[in-house]
């Protein structure tokens, strides 16, 4: 069952997203770009306060993604991203992205704190942040 509202235009939007941030970390790292971006729709907290549906999380505006201002994200989404997609919008969640609202790829190592959020673990190249429960309750 769904824990966000949702229509075909937005599975192939999530799933477009999830392939341009994270094709090369495979389907558990698109799987996790994709965990994050749901709960940025179900926050209602911090930055994500006035988010209330995939298609303004994928191009919130400060704050939004960087793959949608390259070339290969307006790329048509594939069976097997839009089947990714459905999961993390029918609520799975994968370690470390379960209650992540950020991600990004440093150089190096993860560091602690990302813009005052902390580092809930790394998967590839991807380091994941997550608020704290009592910030944004609805993303745990």
């Amino acid at each position: 069952m769904a824990v966000i509202s949702y229509n075909e235009a937005d599975v192939n939007l999530l799933a477009r997203l999830m392939r341009a941030e994270a094709e090369g970390e495979g389907k558990l790292g698109m799987l996790m770009v994709g965990n994050t971006g749901v709960n940025r729709v179900r926050a209602q907290c911090l930055d994500f306060k006035d988010i209330d549906t995939i298609r303004q999380m994928v191009y919130q505006s400060p704050g939004g993604f960087e793959a949608t201002q390259k070339g290969y994200f307006y790329q048509r989404a594939r069976s097997q991203e839009k089947r990714l997609a459905r999961k993390n919008i029918n609520g799975k969640r994968y370690h470390p992205a379960s209650n992540s609202l950020w991600f990004f790829k440093p150089q190096g190592s993860c560091p602690a704190q990302w813009y005052g959020q902390w580092n809930v673990g790394r998967y590839k190249s991807h380091c994941f942040y997550a608020p704290v429960q009592s910030d944004c309750p609805r993303v745990y």
